[in-house]
């Protein structure tokens, strides 16, 4: 070796590790420029390691190795001569042992990994893996410690080459999670193991057994770690836990009952430090996530949620970005809510609930509220026929002479409004009052205004007695009260914009006055808070007043927007796009002229990068580099260059993974905004928006497998809105349903359906996420059903597969890897999955209703999927579901429905008699378009269906909505009864209970089947109407009162006229009295 090169390599190295950066950044021009593209380099660095005595020089000389190694992949190392190579490898394991310093170690035993995963699979470097052996079970810890270092690293690199040694490698492991002196020793054991279980395959039952019987001891050396505060050993072996959790090889089943009872055993110990704790309560909520089947078959949600009470009663920090047990706590209740049948979660947590708001404690009572809060998400269907035992708990928190009980109430009711809306909007005697008076209360002024954003969000008409009062004290607060609470304050305020509508008239200018200077806000942190909610309330408050009052606002609101997106917020970013999606809505073509703007910021915010200023990668700075000089430990001493090849050379054992992993959440949903507002922007400004059409799908495709799901969702959305849009621009002739499309796309339409939807149907066979697959059914019903058969053409098989999958639970999204492929999934599910199942029955309808009479065939595959979720042991949204998706595929298919009648009647009976009003009333339609459609003669079963439907009509007035719903449901079946045979009703008791039935006040499409059923009588039997003229009379009136909704189609309204004109010759006083007059022609 020429000593010359070695010498100055050596200099080089040792100016690198200076706290200077203009030497830094000479040092590494000069070694990329001069040495390190010469395999002369590679034995060069091997000695400076084995002979300089700074320790910093060895550690950057033993990083540089390893690249140089792995560079071009092996290409330089194999330059190297042979002769020169053997001796590296065999002085690198005796370099390791004697090495003083444990980073170097560590940075050495990686050049043994690279130089390892380049020789083992060529058939070299034999004896390695026996001094690996020898060196893990030395009687010197020190030893044990580097061996089983070295032995990790190289698993890393190429454990495909150690196929043959899984049985020595468990004994050997099995030793040394036992080592009697060595925490390092068992952690990096621990470490190893996770390596090595990524590439156990399914069928090695053998180790799989092997590694099982390992488990328990892995977790014991996890407790270790939290025990002896080893917060770095801590954090690696939870890494291994979530690893193990994630795999599809179910290792860690079987011992799912104990990780859960340890895990929350560490979580709960108040002796431990937070962060510990945290990391334990953390990997029991990825428990529940991934392993949701072992933790419901085991039944072990009570002992979980018992567990996490006590620890959601401590205190929390002021932060609201600060990480708390408490708050870990809660994230796990909220996670056994969202993935397990409210069954097993909401009965346990209600009497919980209950014990600790009785306490005398505040924070037992604080807890309390909290945990009701966050369970809303995953039990509000569970939860419903219960809130009458809930609001005296959340009447009795708003009023509670402790503060922090107080505001808790506020989130919980911010939260039950988001998923139980009726019920809330009803309860608004309760809750308007009692808010406003702890908005008046500047100790709980901020959560308060919060609770009474959500509630206003949902009241409708109710807001018109509190508007006054409410507006009156909401400005007020803009005047005084500090920027944090204003921004709450302002969404409140676009709340009750979204709920007054018209009514809002009165205050809006004066409210726009008060907003101006909010708008032009330039600072960060509050104030960009403030800007951004005001910019989505001004966009409310468009909604509700219109675009005609609106107008004078609109070129300036648009620039505000614009300067927005120039402030380099991501959060202002979104806002904007919020508020041009609003604006499109409101304007539609008026928007045009923006779009030149406002599309090129949409494709930016698409194609940004997530992880941040890319440059702050490229140069080492003078701390980092200190650092590495001193070589203190391996979490600080990080060095960060560019190579001659642009790489980013850093130690992997010296990355701080969370800083260098960490997704800039706020991008990612700006670009899910981003991706929204192109689909609505499309849609409102219709033909304007072609020259864009194409740029914005590529690039919609190109975020189709990104790894965050709420973008793969809104770019889902967004291509298949692209594709409606299109399609109704193309002027399309009218389809007729059947496999074989009577009429062609136009060429463009169907080009751009070739291009997008090969890519989001492939995005589906690897989609794990539930809410995206649903999104993704809801899309592609909504597109099939407005495209028609044309889309289905070489895809039907396809699009088939996708609700049949999901209605066996098989599809991706679904499975469970602890769940035997022959093992039936449990019924009884999350909401979650029921919300999953009924978008899946949504796409089956659009078949039918595309297919008509072809989808005969399919059907008798479909029904059993669709049927089995009709059983008293599903919950209500399956059940429901179930029988309103059956009687939208008759609705579709019609005639063809008749070979599975008998089946259909059977189960709609059945379905007629259940508890729940939902059902009843999807069961009354369906029954109601199995009479219409079947070619069967139903008439030998009408008694039993008018006995079925019967109770239906009779309503109490404070009934819950769906009770109304099923009656109007009823009054439709009853009249599609009369319309297939009228000789088979008995009109005499039917007319008196149909016509008191009318109007319809909820389901106005069922408008249609009465009328129709009305005009049958007229034409077939008119006396059987003459009793009850007055009342038809006045369903008519009310029906055709131009101040009301639209309640009839226009054929019906034309019809009504005409009948209207009729009676007028016979009896024009009746007409005129009945208030009619004005629809007679010429009047």
């Amino acid at each position: 070796m020429d000593p010359n090169f070695l010498e100055g390599l050596h200099a080089l190295l040792l100016q690198s590790t200076a706290n200077d950066t203009v030497q830094l950044k000479a040092a590494t021009s000069q070694l990329n420029r001069e040495y390190y593209r010469d395999p002369a380099c590679v034995p060069a660095l091997a000695s400076i390691i084995a002979s300089s005595p700074h320790q910093a020089v060895r550690q950057l000389a033993a990083v540089e190795l390893r690249k140089r190694i792995q560079q071009g992949s092996g290409d330089l190392w194999m330059l190297v001569p042979h002769e020169d190579r053997e001796q590296i490898k065999d002085r690198l394991p005796g370099l390791v042992l004697s090495e003083p310093s444990n980073l170097v170690r560590h940075s050495t035993a990686r050049v043994i990994a690279a130089v390892a995963a380049i020789e083992i699979p060529i058939g070299q470097w034999q004896q390695l893996l026996p001094f690996l052996e020898q060196t893990c079970t030395s009687p010197t810890a020190a030893h044990r410690e580097v061996g089983v270092y070295i032995l990790y690293t190289v698993l890393e690199n190429i454990v495909e080459g150690f196929e043959n040694h899984m049985q020595n490698f468990f004994k050997l492991f099995e030793g040394l999670l036992a080592d009697p002196e060595s925490l390092e020793v068992r952690v990096t054991t621990v470490r190893a193991l996770g390596v090595i279980a990524q590439y156990i395959d399914a069928d090695d039952k053998g180790d799989i057994k092997s590694f099982q019987q390992l488990l328990p001891g892995m977790i014991t050396i996890i407790g270790q770690c939290v025990e002896a505060g080893n917060e770095t050993g801590a954090r690696q072996l939870f890494d291994v836990l979530e690893t193990l959790l994630i795999l599809e090889i179910p290792l860690l089943g079987q011992h799912i009952p104990q990780l859960v009872q340890f895990l929350l055993t560490c979580g709960a110990n108040r002796n431990f430090e937070d962060e510990l704790r945290i990391l334990s309560l953390n990997a029991l909520n990825w428990t529940v996530q991934y392993k949701k089947s072992k933790v419901q078959s085991h039944g072990l949600a009570p002992a979980i949620l018992e567990g996490l009470m006590p620890i959601s009663t401590e205190a929390e920090p002021e932060d609201p970005d600060d990480d708390a047990p408490s708050r870990s706590a809660l994230r796990i209740i909220d996670c056994l809510a969202t993935s397990l049948p409210p069954t097993q979660v909401f009965p346990v947590l209600r009497q919980l609930i209950q014990q600790y708001f009785s306490s005398p404690e505040p924070s037992y009572r604080r807890g309390a509220m909290l945990a009701l809060g966050v369970c809303v998400e995953g039990c509000s269907e569970f939860m419903t026929p219960l809130m009458s035992q809930v609001w005296p708990v959340i009447e009795a928190g708003l009023r509670d002479p402790d503060a922090t009980v107080r505001k808790a109430s506020c989130v919980a009711v911010s939260c039950l409004c988001e998923w139980l809306e009726e019920e809330c909007a009803a309860k608004h005697e309760l809750l308007i009052p009692t808010i406003m008076q702890l908005v008046n209360d500047p100790v709980t002024q901020r959560p308060a205004c919060t609770a009474l954003d959500a509630v206003l969000e949902v009241l409708g008409d109710k807001i018109e007695q509190y508007l006054p009062l409410l507006m009156e004290r909401l400005v007020g607060l803009l005047d005084n009260a500090p920027i944090p609470v204003k921004s709450v304050v302002i969404g409140a305020m676009g709340s009750a914009a979204h709920a007054s509508r018209d009514k809002f008239l009165p205050y809006f200018q004066p409210t726009m006055e008060r907003f101006k200077h909010f708008l032009v806000l330039r600072g960060e942190g509050e104030e960009q808070e403030l800007r951004g909610i005001t910019m989505d309330a001004v966009g409310t408050f468009a909604e509700a007043v219109g675009k005609d009052v609106f107008r004078p606002y609109f070129a300036d609101m648009m620039q505000q927007a614009f300067e927005g997106i120039q402030m380099g917020s991501a959060r202002l970013r979104e806002c904007s796009f919020l508020f041009f999606s609003v604006m499109s809505r409101v304007f539609e073509d008026e928007f045009a002229p923006y779009l030149p703007n406002v599309v090129p910021s949409l494709i930016a915010s698409c194609k940004q990068p997530e992880q941040g200023d890319d440059d702050a990668l490229s140069v080492a700075n003078p701390e980092a580099a200190a650092s590495f000089a001193s070589g203190s430990s391996p979490a600080n001493a990080i060095t960060i260059t560019d190579d001659a090849n642009g790489n980013v050379n850093m130690e992997p054992e010296d990355i701080d993974l969370d800083k260098m992993l960490e997704v800039n959440s706020t991008i990612c949903i700006e670009k899910e905004i981003a991706a929204d507002t192109i689909g609505a922007l499309f849609g409102a400004t219709r033909a304007h928006f072609l020259p864009y059409v194409e740029e914005c799908t590529l690039e919609l495709i190109t975020m189709l497998p990104h790894y965050y799901d709420g973008i793969r969702k809104s770019a889902t959305d967004a291509l298949l809105e692209t594709i409606r849009t299109f399609y109704e621009l193309s002027e399309p002739q009218e389809w007729q349903p059947g496999a074989k499309s009577n009429v062609a796309l136009e060429p463009r339409v169907n080009a751009l359906i070739n291009h997008v939807l090969p890519p989001i149907l492939e995005m589906y066979e690897s989609e794990d996420n539930k809410k995206v697959v649903a999104g993704l059914c809801v899309g592609l019903a909504e597109t099939i059903n407005k495209v028609g058969p044309a889309l289905l053409e070489k895809r039907l098989e396809q699009i088939g597969n996708i609700a049949s999958q999901i209605l066996d639970q098989k599809a991706i999204c679904q499975q469970d890897p602890d769940q035997d492929e022959s093992e039936e999934a449990p019924e009884d599910q999350a909401e979650y999955d029921s919300m999953l199942i009924s978008s899946a029955g949504d796409l089956v309808a659009a078949l039918a209703n595309v297919l008509g009479a072809d989808f005969a065939e399919a059907f008798k595959s479909f029904y059993p999927l669709i049927a089995k979720y009709y059983k008293k042991s599903r919950s209500l949204s399956d059940r429901s579901s179930a029988i309103g998706c059956l009687s939208e595929i008759i609705a579709g298919m019609k005639a063809s429905v008749t070979p599975m009648t008998e089946t259909l009647l059977d189960l709609f009976f059945r379905a007629l008699a259940d508890e729940e009003a939902e059902v009843q009333c999807n069961s009354a339609f369906a029954i109601g378009l199995l009479i219409e459609h079947s070619a069967l003669d139903l008439s030998v079963h009408y008694m039993n269906v008018l006995a079925s439907l019967r109770p239906l009509f009779v309503v109490s007035p404070d009934a819950p909505h769906a009770r109304f719903n099923a009656r109007d449901n009823a009054v439709g079946a009853v009249a599609r009864m009369i319309c297939k045979n009228t000789a088979a009703v008995p009109l005499d008791q039917v007319l008196p209970v149909f016509f008191e039935a009318l109007p319809l006040k909820n389901d106005y499409l069922e408008n249609t089947a009465v009328f129709r059923s009305i005009f049958h009588l007229f034409r077939t039997l008119p006396s059987a109407l003459h009793p009850y003229m007055d009342r038809l009379l006045a369903v008519v009136a009310y029906v055709l009162d131009p101040s009301g909704p639209e309640q009839v189609s226009e054929d019906i309204r034309r019809e009504l006229i005409a009948l209207v004109e009729l009676l007028n010759r016979e009896d024009p006083s009746k007409i005129q009295a009945a208030g009619l007059g004005p629809f007679v022609p010429g009047a």
